[in-house]
């Protein structure tokens, strides 16, 4: 007699191929057309992360992505997928490998109106590197490491894969789809691109001619974890370093070679730099419109634009590059070591603009604070003082319109006088509000013992705030600071320079109590009122053991980039 071969749902095999590749963490709301999934998940010992909300299941999954360069997992169902298109575009523009997963309407009436029935895999596709149907249930772990390979590949991304209900609930052999090469599925190490010594050779010489080279970094330092070589090869050849905006910084703000971010208006001795330089070295960056898409006036005619990407499509979007490389940026960069040259006087030149433009913001931050000790908080000054209660592995996160660009000034000063951080995330390249809270609760989990901290805009708490539950829900005590300014004030900035009356419109809040909310939620609340009043509530709601609010009064002020961006009645935005 032999013995009956056993047989699990389609959601179990789902579950079992996410545990094969090393999935550690899962991120859903919790549904019905998920529970197979769920189910599979809980067998497998895998921790799975509820939330109350499928976009802030879906920022937790991007939020951890980025923190460990690893792929995770968000799982929804058919109407919470659309609840999380915002995260995949979140997760696209920083090159995050969320894999998406949608428990979908049936198959077996696939457009004949199924309950709850949509077309997830025609609105991911534009968000997503690939996205994909699974309709045989024989296929579901050969379709999980489709998925799997296009998410770590090239330049890495965000992927979608939809399964049906009832192939979730389905009964299969637990082996299913094993009968095929490959037998194993685990994890592998995705291939990486070296460089033709035919080009390569061409671009050294290149640089070895140049007088004042610039390195512009990007996404693909970071996901091919070159941070470390970029940093070095800077501090020995003299070259300064700049980053992409809206990116997680490839190098820390108080590292020698740093200079700040490649923007005008955020930072502005990037613009003599990048003007003046005769050689840019665009590494794991795209000329997309951050960059004038390589054209002037932001890089020169006179200039040498070179951009080294790691994967084909990467250089797709990097035509307008006087040469290209196909090289991973790890390999790049150990080619480039021995040179033999050195660049000190410009590398200086460049130090001393970074010392100046810090000490022209702290005699400008003085006198704006010392103007009226009483008065609501500068939203500089707030951040600088954030800063000055973090420690060397401490986690910083920002999140807002002004708040962000304040906060990135506030943390290139720190850094110059010398100021650590473990790390630093904020919203991407699409500029999205509300992703805060989940990645400073990412940030948690990574770093348990560790001090977390958000400067969250007023309004992108708004946007995001409900997630702050799930720091409730898996005891993630962080910290969430609220300059508190009363309205979008981004926005209304903007709309004061481009409507004729020079008025703003359908910007401002009521005087939220966001202190009260954690306090009714069972943490720690306070309201702040003056600067005095900063570093004690700081002081307490760290060491309170719980997630903690900390509502700070500020006053809007326009930060640089709305400034110099938003002429009256000219523009109507920060393009």
């Amino acid at each position: 007699m032999t013995k009956e071969t056993l047989k699990i749902r389609g959601g179990n095999i789902l579950a079992r191929a996410f545990k094969e590749k090393g999935v550690e963490h899962v991120f859903t709301l919790a549904g019905g057309f998920c529970n197979p999934a769920l189910e599979g998940f809980m067998e497998c010992q895998m921790s799975v992360i509820n939330t109350p909300h499928e976009q802030i299941a879906g920022h937790l999954a991007d939020g951890h992505s980025r923190i460990t360069r690893k792929p995770t997992v968000c799982l929804v169902g058919p109407e919470g997928f659309a609840n999380a298109v915002p995260a995949m575009l979140e997760a696209g523009g920083e090159r995050s490998p969320v894999i998406f997963v949608t428990g979908s309407s049936t198959l077996k009436r696939q457009g004949a109106g199924g309950f709850k029935e949509i077309d997830d895999v025609a609105i991911a596709a534009p968000l997503v590197k690939y996205s994909i149907q699974i309709t045989d249930g024989e296929r579901i772990s050969e379709f999980v490491d489709r998925a799997w390979t296009a998410a770590t590949s090239g330049y890495p991304g965000p992927v979608h894969i939809s399964l049906p209900v009832d192939i979730m609930f389905s009964s299969f052999e637990e082996d299913a789809g094993r009968s095929e090469r490959p037998y194993k599925r685990h994890a592998k190490k995705p291939a990486l691109a070296w460089p033709d010594p035919t080009r390569l050779a061409k671009v050294i010489d290149l640089l070895k001619q140049a007088k004042r080279p610039v390195i512009i970094g990007g996404h693909g330092v970071w996901w091919s974890e070159s941070e470390k070589k970029l940093a070095k090869v800077a501090r020995d050849l003299r070259i300064p370093v700049f980053n992409v905006p809206y990116h997680s910084k490839l190098l820390g703000e108080e590292e020698e070679a740093y200079m700040g971010l490649a923007d005008f208006h955020q930072y502005h001795p990037s613009k003599p730099a990048i003007h003046e330089s005769d050689l840019v070295l665009m590494v794991g960056g795209r000329l997309d419109n951050q960059m004038n898409f390589g054209n002037a006036p932001f890089f020169m005619e006179t200039t040498t634009l070179i951009c080294i990407n790691g994967s084909h499509e990467e250089l797709e979007f990097n035509l307008a590059a006087d040469e290209t490389l196909l090289s991973d940026p790890g390999a790049f960069f150990d080619a480039i070591s021995g040179v033999g040259i050195q660049w000190t006087d410009w590398f200086d030149l460049n130090k001393q603009r970074r010392e100046t433009w810090v000490t022209d913001w702290e005699t400008h931050i003085a006198e704006e604070t010392k103007k009226d000790a009483n008065s609501k908080m500068h939203p500089l000054q707030l951040a600088l003082d954030v800063n000055a209660k973090m420690g060397s592995e401490d986690w910083l996160v920002f999140d807002g319109g002004n708040t962000h660009f304040w906060s990135e000034i506030a943390v290139n000063m720190a850094g110059w006088r010398g100021q650590k951080l473990a790390g630093i995330m904020h919203p991407g390249s699409f500029s999205l509000l509300g992703v805060g809270v989940s990645f400073a609760l990412s940030a948690k989990a990574a770093a348990s013992d560790k001090k977390v901290v958000l400067i969250s805009g007023d309004g992108a708490f708004l946007s995001g705030g409900l997630s702050i539950e799930t720091a409730f829900q898996e005891n993630l005590p962080i910290t969430v600071v609220i300059d508190n300014n009363g309205g979008l004030d981004c926005i209304s900035q903007q709309q004061e320079r481009l409507f004729a009356n020079g008025k703003h419109f359908a910007t401002d809040f009521r005087d939220i109590p966001f202190h009260t909310m954690f306090e009714g939620l069972g943490g720690h609340g306070e309201v702040v009122n003056t600067r005095e009043e900063l570093g004690p509530a700081m002081d307490r709601a760290m060491a309170s053991g719980k997630p903690a609010c900390v509502n700070v009064k500020c006053r809007g002020v326009i930060s640089p980039i709305v400034a110099a961006t938003s002429d009256k009645r000219d523009k109507a935005s920060i393009e």
